[in-house]
């Protein structure tokens, strides 16, 4: 299979499928990209859902509850002299009363059940991280008829490099995550200016990494 960078020139712009030798390479190229954008979902998933729980179930999870409470005292009761306004209409206060009881009641009631809301919570984190693993796994596979071959043949070469190449159709955060795999199993290594790509974290987003892109060399030990 051949690669699937343009091997004579360090400024290639696209990539079709001219680069390609038969339509299981295309195929690969595609496979990945499509794995590549259910990974990215799945990894932006797992952070949302985690952020949430630290929201709702941390360690003053219990204290937010009651902010929230309060703040949505505040709205219905907002809410209900904007109708009266509105409607010109006019509540009697046991009617008022009455519906901040039932709110209360509700919150009591959803308090009960937040060890049982955190489970769900914790469910669905579990599913996202599975996914986003399953995701990684066949990329890395994929990649090793792909990606890899093709900076093992043109290393030592730059992260910002590898980006273009592929005319930015993969993230750089997507690109780092798969390189680290070669690297961690010792087919790849960092160059001389190896010290900011040791301290990017895995889950690195692509803004952050921009200004490391052009600083972090891949020198290929095959």
């Amino acid at each position: 299979m051949s690669s699937m960078l343009k091997t004579d020139s360090l400024d290639a712009k696209d990539i079709n499928e001219k680069y390609f030798d038969n339509h299981e390479s295309l195929d690969v190229y595609k496979q990945l990209k499509q794995r590549e954008q259910t990974w990215w979902k799945s990894r932006q998933q797992l952070t949302l859902l985690r952020e949430r729980q630290m929201f709702w179930f941390g360690d003053n999870s219990f204290m937010m509850w009651l902010l929230w409470q309060l703040v949505s005292y505040i709205v219905v009761a907002m809410v209900l002299m904007l109708l009266s306004k509105l409607l010109d209409i006019s509540l009697p206060l046991w009617q008022y009363i009455a519906l901040f009881v039932v709110q209360t009641l509700i919150f009591i009631l959803m308090l009960s059940f937040k060890d049982r809301l955190a489970r769900q919570l914790q469910y669905k984190i579990n599913q996202a991280d599975l996914s986003r693993e399953e995701m990684l796994n066949e990329m890395t596979i994929l990649a090793s008829d792909s990606l890899y071959r093709d900076v093992h043949a043109k290393a030592p070469i730059t992260l910002k490099q590898i980006y273009r190449y592929y005319n930015a159709e993969f993230r750089l955060a997507s690109l780092h995550r798969l390189l680290q795999k070669e690297v961690d199993a010792g087919r790849l290594m960092y160059g001389d200016q190896k010290v900011e790509a040791d301290i990017l974290p895995l889950e690195l987003a692509d803004d952050a990494l921009k200004e490391y892109a052009r600083g972090i060399i891949y020198k290929s030990l095959i």
